[in-house]
């Protein structure tokens, strides 16, 4: 069976990694996940609690220096993909892959044409994949990954951040992914919502599917360096993401998939 692929989207610092983490933590209990960090950033395996010693960026240049020092005939595809697999880093439920730093001035079509195919490959090994994407969308626009069952953009309940959901929306759009369904994620709420960001929210052209509370607990292990597993399942970031996972699953047995 197709795997249940999840992409989080959204502005820099509006809690994308935070939500991907509790995707990831929430997910881990139904079956096994595949989390693919494509931020730059690289913090998704900090949240997840897991140690990355090589990323795929790593293992791009290390391939591109090499290429031109291998033997004719020796076939490039083939060693950069038993190198990816070294990238993984395994866990109970989960294995993290890390893309690492950006592209650079090197060319990297062939690399990125092999990282399409094999994480199509890896990706039929898992029950759900989970894409911590870089902001902007960038690394969609690569087509780096493609068939992603649902996108959320996260934002918090601000004008400027609202407005980069919107374009992100957008971007979306105008690349044409395949994408199944695409969703607001509002994060870090705090009481009610004024009548300008409901408006606001409205303008992004994309319906809420949750809103996940200021969660103290979340910020304290963020401070702390420590994994969001600590986070009790009765926390409200953790309930919060629970249900609208519960809602996505709810929809995915309504459309008979």
């Amino acid at each position: 069976m197709r795997p249940f692929t999840i992409a989080v989207a959204g502005k820099g610092g509006t809690g994308k990694t935070t939500l991907a983490a509790l995707l990831v933590e929430e997910l881990r209990r139904h079956g096994t996940v595949l989390a693919v960090d494509a931020d730059p950033n690289c913090n998704l395996g900090e949240a997840l609690g897991m140690e990355v010693e090589r990323t795929i960026g790593q293992l791009r240049d290390e391939v591109l220096e090499r290429i031109a020092d291998l033997p004719p005939g020796v076939p490039k595809d083939q060693i950069l993909e038993l190198g990816l697999h070294e990238c993984l880093v395994e866990d109970e439920g989960v294995d993290l892959l890390v893309m690492g730093h950006g592209e650079g001035p090197k060319c990297y079509c062939m690399v990125n044409h092999v990282l399409r195919r094999v994480i199509q490959t890896l990706k039929g090994n898992y029950r759900y994949v989970v894409l911590d994407n870089e902001a902007g969308m960038e690394h969609l626009s690569r087509r780096t990954t493609q068939d992603v069952d649902v996108l959320l953009v996260v934002a918090e309940p601000t004008p400027v951040s609202l407005r980069s959901a919107r374009r992100i929306a957008g971007i979306a759009a105008e690349l044409k992914l395949r994408v199944g369904k695409k969703y607001l994620v509002l994060n870090r709420v705090t009481g009610g919502l004024s009548p300008e960001i409901r408006g606001m929210m409205e303008e992004t052209g994309l319906p809420l599917l949750g809103e996940i509370p200021y969660d103290p607990g979340v910020e304290e292990l963020s401070r702390e360096g420590q994994p969001l597993s600590g986070l009790p399942s009765s926390a409200p970031a953790r309930r919060a993401v629970a249900e609208m996972l519960a809602q996505l699953f709810q929809e995915r047995r309504n459309d008979g998939r």
